[in-house]
């Protein structure tokens, strides 16, 4: 029936959070890394294709073109509906990125009007009275304050877009998504009459996105974490089904390539280091100052991975961040320790290993680049937002891999991830 929905996500972890929603609203989807060569033609057995940016911390301008080449694409394998999908904490900075890509895919499409609404209840991500709440508090009190590169102190998401564009930026907010359908597409008319071009929207449960997926069937454009993908498959006929995240039977090593500094992560880490599992730590200031910490850590994890999983993991606290960004600088700390977790990924496959999970969402982009793994089968979810999926590694062989948000999964998600897909299996 060809492609339904056609998805552009500003991270990796963020395009498999997404593609976990829609495949459990009963979707069959395939995540591409990155867009294909124009032209090329690809036949895909999905209803919705995610295709996997790096763009969320680039200059603004190249995630502009990144996003306005996925959307080309997509448009030329026959997508309805266009899904812009960047962080649940709204991961920007006043420059952009969320706001600029907006602009320029609603001009692209023609359309004056678009929604915008992180929120993913599921993973406590709530939106109310245009504010976003990670759990129990602001945006601007949680972990977020402190992100390397995206560090979030404004909590009002109409304030925070309005920064990073052109167009009037509004509020359709909870009372308004409470009424239903009519009343949301009312709020949408009225705003649009009063000339904004784009809306927060409020969004407390699922019910509420599942409201607001309803009211934006036939938008050209929606914008949203991935949240939203709950309340959309049902505008085309789609029911939750188990089939579609049937993934095949996995096999080989397990390990896991940790590269956030989340505070969710640095807890996976802890509970893992607890378990006295095989850990290895990878410091940034030994990798800068020359010595092989690959190697180190490859043959630390060859005389494991029989006892595995091993974890190798970048992992640290705030504090320590800063002082290594403080020495190396925030961007050359950051893409120091990306290309050496990739470049140890690469090993790890080269070991055996084909069940891997990695956190962090520029870590999983270093990694999938440097596997050359250019699409994912999206499978059975482990928590909200993060689902297993199946890649073919250029040698034919299947990797089974999760790309987990830095931010998503309880403390015990390294080794309850391997236990549910082994279960998927039996």
């Amino acid at each position: 029936m060809g492609i339904r929905l056609g998805c552009i996500a500003d991270d990796f972890t963020g395009a498999t959070d997404l593609a976990n929603n829609l495949v459990r609203a009963g979707m069959r989807v395939v995540q591409l890394i990155d867009t294909p060569p124009a032209g090329a033609a690809q036949a895909i057995d999905a209803d919705a294709v995610v295709i996997a940016l790096k763009s969320r911390t680039v200059p603004a301008a190249d995630a502009v073109e990144a996003s306005l080449r996925a959307l080309a694409w997509l448009r030329s394998m026959g997508a309805e509906q266009i899904y812009f999908k960047y962080c649940s904490t709204f991961d920007s900075t006043p420059a952009g990125n969320i706001g600029p890509v907006t602009e320029a895919l609603m001009d692209a499409l023609g359309t004056d009007f678009t929604v915008a609404t992180p929120a993913f209840p599921d993973n406590g991500r709530t939106i109310f009275k245009g504010h976003l709440f990670v759990g129990d508090v602001l945006l601007s009190e949680s972990g977020m304050r402190h992100h390397p590169l995206t560090p979030m102190t404004d909590s009002n998401l109409v304030s925070v877009l309005g920064a990073q564009t052109t167009r009037e930026v509004g509020l359709v907010d909870h009372t308004v998504v409470a009424d239903g359908v009519e009343a949301i597409r009312a709020r949408v008319d009225a705003l649009r009459e009063d000339g904004f071009g784009m809306a927060i929207v409020d969004a407390v449960s699922n019910d509420d996105l599942v409201r607001l997926g309803a009211a934006v069937q036939g938008f050209p454009l929606v914008t949203a974490g991935s949240g939203l993908a709950i309340g959309l498959p049902a505008n085309w006929g789609f029911k939750p089904s188990r089939a579609a995240a049937e993934l095949p039977p996995p096999s080989g090593h397990r390990a896991v390539v940790s590269g956030s500094v989340s505070t969710a992560t640095n807890r996976q880490v802890l509970e893992y280091l607890r378990t006295g599992r095989p850990a290895f730590s990878v410091d940034p200031l030994r990798v800068a100052a020359g010595e092989d910490v690959v190697g180190q850590a490859l043959a630390f994890a060859e005389s494991h991975l029989d006892d595995g999983p091993v974890l190798v993991y970048s992992t640290e606290s705030a504090e320590t961040v800063r002082t290594v960004q403080g020495r190396l600088g925030a961007a050359e700390a950051g893409e120091l320790v990306e290309r050496t977790l990739a470049r140890i990924a690469q090993g790890l496959v080269a070991h055996g290993v084909r069940r891997l999970v990695v956190a962090g969402g520029e870590t999983s982009g270093a990694v999938v680049q440097a596997l050359g793994v250019t699409g994912l089968r999206i499978g059975p979810q482990i928590d909200p937002g993060v689902p297993w999926c199946a890649a073919a590694l250029p040698d034919g062989d299947t990797l089974h891999i999760t790309l987990k948000s830095g931010n998503f999964g309880g403390p015990d998600f390294f080794t309850r991830s391997f236990a549910l897909l082994d279960e998927e299996a039996a």
